[in-house]
């Protein structure tokens, strides 16, 4: 049975996946203490924290409400920032056998440049994850992930100073993300990964203000997987480069509709905060289908289910 997967074909460097199951940024960290939890040489790659270039402290408390069948976080990229994450973070990573994944966020364009330059040719990083998505930050991140040109700029920039495989992460709160997936791909990212968050809020009525302390926040979770699923099905109409599939995946049936709406791999979140060995669970499920079925490879069921 094979199950790898290669996210990156279009790159010299590739960025091969022994499986298609990745946690999603900002759900384990920086993988350091969730590697603790799990046996994380068994999934395809981790996903790091949200990083900037310098620490970034994050948003007011409270940072989560939740929400019938989802969360609203407002963490606001809380990270140590990205010379901290080379001294301390990647010096573990190069000694896992699983690929880690930065993900990069930035307040302009030279930012998210610099930030992929000072990436290069870093031990332990096997690829930049580019959020042009973040719903709960007061600058950047969304602003670029609304607009195709934006979109594309960002990743022009990116990949003009890495050789790293780059993959670009979109928000789901635009009116046409096929649009913005074919500009980024024109762009040069190697791989889409969709979606992040939706925007959204909670009111304390007892206080009577909003609850979260950023006022908004990015709604994760089974509430938004029908949304996630139709966009990854719409996007895989529109790009010929790999899809990363995510949003309220929690189990192998979840990520399954995910593939074969056109995902090569499919990242897994809030289901972490909940179950720690979420992924490893779905992993083992994904594996049980294709036995039943007597499917031996993966890519056989990516986007089987795509209609003309």
């Amino acid at each position: 049975m094979n199950l790898s997967v290669e996210l990156a074909p279009r790159n010299k460097r590739g960025l091969q996946l022994k499986n298609p199951l990745m946690t999603a940024s900002g759900t384990v960290s920086y993988g350091t203490e969730y590697a603790k939890l799990v046996d994380i040489e068994r999934l395809g790659a981790i996903i790091s924290k949200g990083t900037t270039l310098s620490p970034h402290p994050g948003n007011p408390q409270p940072r989560l409400a939740e929400t019938a069948s989802g969360l609203l976080n407002s963490v606001g990229l809380q990270n140590i920032g990205i010379d901290t994450l080379i001294r301390e973070k990647a010096p573990i990573w190069a000694t896992w056998r699983v690929p880690v994944i930065v993900n990069i966020a930035g307040e302009s364009i030279t930012e998210y440049a610099e930030l992929a330059r000072r990436l290069e040719g870093v031990a332990g990083v096997s690829g930049i994850e580019v959020n042009i998505s973040c719903p709960n930050v007061a600058l950047g991140g969304l602003e670029f992930g609304k607009s195709p040109e934006m979109a594309a700029e960002v990743t022009r920039a990116v990949k003009s100073q890495t050789t790293l495989p780059v993959i670009t992460k979109l928000t789901p709160n635009v009116t046409d993300i096929a649009q913005i997936a074919r500009a980024v791909e024109k762009a040069g990212a190697d791989a889409i990964s969709l979606i992040n968050t939706l925007v959204g809020m909670a009111i304390d009525i007892n206080e009577e203000k909003p609850f979260l302390g950023g006022i908004t926040g990015g709604l994760s979770g089974p509430a938004i997987k029908p949304i996630a699923l139709y966009m990854v099905y719409q996007v895989s109409h529109a790009v010929g480069i790999p899809i990363i599939g995510c949003g309220g995946i929690a189990s192998a049936n979840d990520a399954l509709e995910f593939i074969m709406a056109g995902a090569s791999a499919v990242q897994i979140g809030t289901a972490i905060l909940i179950n720690p060995n979420a992924p490893i669970e779905v992993l083992d499920g994904i594996m049980r289908f294709m036995e039943k079925k007597v499917v031996e490879d993966i890519a056989q069921l990516v986007g089987v289910a795509k209609v003309p």
